[in-house]
Parts: structure tokens; sequence; C-alpha cells
């Protein structure tokens, strides 16, 4: 599964796996987004699926914000790593 893939991505640092990091739950939210946003180009009407994009959208940015708080440096790491934010080209 694409998890598996990913965790000795995040875990660059520590050699165990946890899947209970910011990263990997950032990467999981992230790979759920993009089914959800995928199923809701055909099915435009699904309003239970739009419900549960928008909890996880929350959820991926309160983590998100912690993170940047916390650790500006694994944030700016992740968000390229995932390419989530348009970088500014200034």
């Amino acid at each position: 599964m694409v998890k598996n893939s990913f965790i000795p991505v995040i875990s660059q640092e520590k050699k165990d796996e946890n899947p209970g990091s910011i990263e990997f739950q950032v990467f999981s939210f992230t790979n759920k987004i993009r089914r959800l946003t995928s199923h809701l180009e055909l099915h435009r009407k699904d309003y239970l699926s739009q419900r549960g994009l928008r909890k996880i959208l929350g959820k991926r940015q309160r983590l998100l914000s912690y993170l940047s708080k916390k650790n500006g440096i694994r944030y700016k790491k992740l968000i390229n790593q995932l390419n989530i934010r348009e970088s500014k080209t200034r």
C-alpha cells in the first residue's frame, strides 16, 4: 500500500516506523483528500463525501499550523515533499 512505501521517506531522522507522527498523518490526510477530490469530480452531488472532505481538510490544516509553529524547517520540508502549497516565486 502507499502508506508503507512513504514511511521510510518521512522518518529519515528516526529509523523506526512511526505512523503517529505529524508528517505521516498529514501524508495520510493528503492521500485521502486526493482520492475524495477525484471522486467528487465524477459525483458532484455527493454531499456526504463533500462534508468528509471538508473535515479532513480542517484536520490537515490544524496539523500543518501546529507543525509550522513548532518546527518551521520540518513544515517547509513536508510541504515541498507533498507538493501541497504553491511556492511563491518572486
